[in-house]
């Protein structure tokens, strides 16, 4: 259903770390013109750990109705709670999303065939695209092959998103995969190799900053014009290096910042970049040609 670079947005704050509400279509707005495929909002770079129940509604509602069936929204639901899931992933549907983005549940690491059951369970109760979000580091829970060949029977769940920055891992869902579900790719480092070997996009966190090369390296990848990939990729290259030096969305919210495009505000236990990384992202802004 999707391809090419989906945005994983960030939440735009104000400097109290209240929801900036009316930047939030600004920024879709900004994709759209950039050609992004697709807007990923409340996950990992959404800080959706942090954002209260009222507040997803707004997030949610506003990103739909300033999208106008121009661009698909892709909601985070996941949580590690089965039942909790399935709420938010029914109010996501109720309030008009394209589709939900559901992690591995985290902290409690249950077994293949708990995770299995979590999103067999969401998928019959909630009639809406899935994709499945599988970042081990961060959930501390793997989502293996295997288990993602059995839940690709489920009609609804139609992708999924690997964050394991592991390409071998990459090439086995190829293998298991292509053509039942969307292989997606978290890790924009490796998002130009993961799609030469089958992929069919990513779900990007540059793309914030650069939604216009972003989107260009993916097309020219997806139609085979690896030439033109790979010099868009090496000119990316130090931005993706750089938007890493500390926990996302911490750098990746410095620079937009940094562009005037959202105010400072970012929510504890997350604080603002340091320092000492701002010259080096900088310059690969410049790099990139974003400023």
């Amino acid at each position: 259903m999707f391809q090419g670079s989906m945005v994983a947005l960030v939440t735009p704050m104000t400097p109290t770390g209240a929801i900036d509400e009316a930047c939030i279509p600004q920024l879709i707005e900004r994709h759209i013109q950039a050609g992004t495929s697709a807007i990923v909002i409340l996950g990992t770079t959404g800080e959706a750990p942090t954002i209260t129940h009222d507040e997803r509604t707004k997030i949610i509602t506003t990103a739909v109705q300033a999208s106008a069936g121009r661009i698909p929204i892709i909601v985070g639901t996941g949580t590690y709670s089965t039942m909790e899931t399935i709420v938010l992933t029914e109010q996501a549907k109720e309030l008009g999303a394209s589709a939900c983005l559901v992690v591995v549940p985290y902290y409690s690491r249950p077994t293949q065939e708990g995770v299995y059951q979590h999103f067999r369970s969401i998928s019959e109760a909630v009639g809406i695209p899935l994709i499945l979000y599988n970042h081990p580091k961060r959930t501390g829970c793997d989502l293996l092959p295997e288990t993602v060949d059995r839940l690709a029977e489920f009609f609804n769940i139609v992708g999924i998103k690997d964050s394991s920055c592991d390409l071998a891992r990459g090439r086995e869902l190829v293998a298991v995969c292509a053509g039942r579900l969307g292989l997606y790719t978290g890790d924009d480092a490796s998002s130009l190799a993961f799609m030469l070997q089958g992929g069919k996009g990513v779900i990007s966190v540059t793309a914030n900053v650069a939604p216009k090369q972003m989107q260009d390296m993916c097309a020219a990848a997806l139609a085979g014009d690896f030439e033109l990939a790979g010099q868009l990729n090496t000119q990316l290259m130090p931005l993706h290096k750089n938007l890493a030096v500390e926990s996302n969305p911490i750098p990746v919210k410095w620079a937009l910042n940094q562009l005037g495009w959202i105010q400072e505000g970012i929510r504890l236990p997350l604080t603002p970049l340091s320092p000492e990384y701002h010259e080096d992202l900088r310059e690969a802004m410049k790099i990139s040609g974003v400023i």
